[in-house]
This record gives structure tokens, sequence and C-alpha cells, in this order.
């Protein structure tokens, strides 16, 4: 509650939103229930992270009980055809990690990672790299790998950037402004 209280007080600042993270097989979401509901009354914005350490049964946990517009990872969604229909109809935007996922040992090889399935089923998401402190790896590594093994392009690379924004916290104006930077950056591009 004091994490939400700070936010709450420091709306409008460089604090935008509520996030947990961390092992979701290892801790249970008990303890953070009441700050998030907190949050959904004061009408603070929350992501949390959920589909890495647990299967589909987390997400769909986390976004019972704490109601994120972003779910940090979330790579793990594609166990449940459900939950992907859901995600996709209430544009629920994952946070994709593929390297970090790749390190964790959640997937054996690049190619096994479900990127591409969720990317290719509608389901809003945008390409991350995690704590590059721990994965030490950057976009454009993590662009050049969705470009060798699921032939990605320009296109599939705006649509993910242009739903990044969408799902960003930033206030109408600012993400118009970046929506149009964006495709005029990528128009450029050969």
């Amino acid at each position: 509650m004091l994490t939400v209280r700070l936010v709450e007080q420091f709306r409008g600042t460089n604090v935008v939103a509520l996030d947990l993270a961390g092992d979701e097989a290892g801790y249970p979401l008990d303890a953070h229930i009441s700050a998030f509901e907190y949050a959904v009354q004061q009408g603070l914005y929350r992501t949390a992270h959920a589909g890495e350490a647990r299967g589909a049964d987390s997400v769909w946990e986390t976004l019972q009980h704490l109601q994120p517009t972003r779910i940090g990872h979330g790579a793990r969604s594609i166990e449940d055809p459900a939950l992907i229909e859901k995600l996709r109809t209430e544009q629920i935007h994952l946070e994709i990690c593929p390297a970090s996922n790749l390190q964790t040992n959640m997937y054996d090889t690049y190619i096994d990672h479900p990127i591409n399935q969720l990317y290719q089923q509608g389901v809003p998401l945008s390409v991350n790299t995690d704590n590059r402190m721990i994965t030490p790896v950057t976009l454009k590594q993590e662009y050049e790998h969705l470009h060798q093994y699921f032939q990605w392009g320009k296109e599939d690379f705006l649509r993910c950037n242009l739903r990044a924004v969408q799902a960003s916290f930033l206030p109408a104006e600012t993400k118009e402004r970046l929506i149009d930077k964006l495709q005029a950056a990528y128009a450029a591009c050969e």
C-alpha cells in the first residue's frame, strides 16, 4: 500500500504506474491485491509480470486480481487459446522479452519462442530487452533475431512499435506525436 500511495502522490511526474515484477511461481499475488484494487479505484495505471515463471494460469490470475492493462512477459499466454482471445479482444498488451525468456530456460531456442505465434494471432505486443544488466541484449539484436528466425520486416516492427506507443501511459497528444514520428521514420527507411 505504501508503494501505490507513492504512485498516487507523484502522479503526473515521472512516476507513471504501479508495477509488480518478479517470480510469479514463487510469490503469490495475495499480498499485492489490495494495492492494485486501490490503484483501480484511483484510476492509476497498472502493469504486472505474469506468464513467465508460471504458465497461462498466472496471466489469468493476474488479470483477475490486479487488472493491469499491460503484462510484463506473458509469453506463456500461448498455452491457452481462450486467453489469447481475451488479450486480443481487450487489447491487453504483452511486453515480450525473447532473449530473457531464453536465458531463464522458458524456451530452448529462439525459434521455439512463441512471440511470432502471439503476433500472428493479433495479440498486442512489443519487443523488449528486459533487464540489460542480467540479459545483455540490445533491441537491435532482438530485431535481428526476429528477422532471422521469423522473417519479420519493417512493417512488423512498425506495428509492434505503434502498439507499444498505444499501450504506453503517455498523454494522448504525446502518443499522437510519437505515432507520427514513428510512421515518418519508418517511411524514410529503405
